[in-house]
């Protein structure tokens, strides 16, 4: 199953904690390409709750909602965030259990 750095779950919470956001909003994890092969492949979005087949991850109080063939990509990954000096985030991925990429 993915894993969620702490980093990543205070991203995705500072991005979803709107006053307008229905509780359960998350990130949502898809996919531009029928079977994803690299992280280029995924697409971020915030969504309001999980789509049908999605599976769940929650962490930190945050949501992830991951496609199913997204999912079945990101089982042996770990999920990052970084926020730059402009305030943008920025996601990355490395492979469980080794150096960040």
């Amino acid at each position: 199953m993915l894993l969620v750095t702490e980093a990543a779950a205070e991203v995705v919470k500072t991005l979803t904690a709107t006053p307008q956001a229905p509780d359960g909003t998350g990130l949502r994890i898809a996919s531009s390409t029928p079977v994803p092969d690299n992280p280029q492949a995924l697409q971020l979005s915030a969504a309001a709750g999980p789509s049908e087949n999605d599976e769940v991850i929650e962490t930190a109080g945050t949501h992830f909602y991951l496609e199913p063939q997204v999912a079945a990509y990101l089982e042996d990954k770990v999920l990052d965030a970084q926020v730059d000096s402009d305030g943008h985030a920025h996601f990355s991925l490395a492979m469980q259990g080794s150096a960040r990429d």
